[in-house]
């Protein structure tokens, strides 16, 4: 009987043990804060074309064994005709690291009266229950041309009619559904902070299987065509085709900005919501551009991480030369086997002509846990 009590005695004490293990491991986890360091960048990993405009790039890897990458692209010698002439293209690679080869044009312009059919850029890729889902902003209108090399403007019929779309396809080589109405579209009130338009989509599975969106929203507040403020806000789905059910308060904020942030990229991970953006700074009529670091507990809530700051548009390449772009953004980050390896970043100079030279550059990723 005392040997049996022993037993009964030694296994609850081992049970308690297991447990408090567990609540400590788990709140180490609730605790755990990012430093986001770059590694040295290979010369392969650079992808560009000589006739084509290319920004940003998303990666996933798909059943084939291969890296696909989705990204913008339209012709160079149109000028900076993005918001009226981009379309999403496929690449692939052996490596996240490149080099890759272009395959094919994954979502192709198909016909203005399409709310998608003029435009389709900024691609998300990712693979959710054995599905593959492309995130995007898309758009139409007249497609005319307004800027030239080197003098950049926008048409701000394709600009304000921006919406948010989602494709679905079996395999990253497609084919891809494509809907006929946005996965998220603007508020119908007019004060609403997306009310003009929503773009520029991130998302990440949740715990619990929902699907996390934090996307770009312009409402019209400040005079048109322009809009304003430009904010970012949260929505949240049971599918990852929706329907998304917007949140009221917009994330990434500095008081008196009113453009303060673009680009997020969001995942989960070690117990919680990680964000890299870019961040837009405003010294007088000066624009600093820069990568910055933001965590929530919830999704909803964001807050800078204690490592706030990643980089100001500088890259190492292997031979220890540091190069600042002239803009360093559109991060999407690539995750293998749980662990963040890769950021993919839109990089670009300016050419001789005062143009701008743009191409998606891989950057490995040192992520310390503290």
């Amino acid at each position: 009987m005392k040997n049996i009590n022993l037993i009964i005695i030694l296994f609850l004490l081992l049970v308690s043990c297991k447990q408090e293990k567990k609540m400590v491991s788990q709140e180490m986890v609730k605790s755990s804060d990012y430093k986001i360091e770059f590694g040295q960048v290979s010369p392969k990993s650079v992808f560009r074309n000589d006739s084509l405009s290319i920004w940003g790039g998303s990666l996933v890897k798909g059943e084939d064994g291969l890296y696909h990458m989705f990204y913008s692209r339209w012709p160079k010698n149109i000028g900076w005709e993005w918001v009226n002439y981009s379309v999403i293209a496929h690449a692939v690679s052996e490596s996240p690291f490149g080099p890759f080869k272009p395959k094919d044009v994954a979502l192709p312009d198909r016909g203005q009266e399409f709310w998608d059919g003029s435009t389709t850029h900024n691609p998300t890729v990712h693979r959710f229950n054995g599905k593959y889902y492309l995130y995007y902003m898309g758009n139409t209108g007249d497609k005319k041309i307004v800027s030239v090399p080197g003098k950049p403007k926008i048409n701000w019929v394709h600009r304000n009619n921006q919406r948010i779309g989602v494709a679905v396809a079996d395999s990253p080589n497609g084919p891809w559904k494509r809907f006929d109405k946005p996965v998220l579209d603007i508020s119908p009130n007019d004060d609403a902070y997306d009310a003009l338009m929503t773009s520029n989509p991130s998302v990440c599975q949740m715990p619990d299987g929902k699907i996390l969106m934090v996307y770009k929203a312009v409402g019209k507040k400040d005079p048109l065509p322009g809009g304003g403020p430009v904010v970012h806000m949260v929505a949240i789905a049971d599918s990852p085709t929706g329907p998304f059910e917007k949140y009221p308060d917009p994330v990434f904020t500095f008081e008196g900005e009113r453009f303060p942030a673009e680009d997020p990229y969001i995942w989960y991970q070690d117990g919680k919501f990680r964000a890299i953006v870019k961040r837009i700074k405003h010294e007088g009529n000066i624009r600093e551009f820069s990568l910055v670091h933001y965590d929530s507990e919830d999704g909803i809530r964001w807050n800078k991480a204690k490592n706030f700051e990643i980089s100001k548009r500088i890259v190492e390449w292997e031979n220890g030369r540091k190069q600042q772009f002239l803009h360093l953004e559109r991060p999407q980050v690539f995750i293998e086997n749980g662990e963040p390896v890769a950021l993919l970043c839109a990089a670009d100079t300016l050419n001789a002509e005062g143009a701008r030279d743009s191409f998606n550059v891989q950057i490995p990723l040192k992520i310390t846990k503290q």
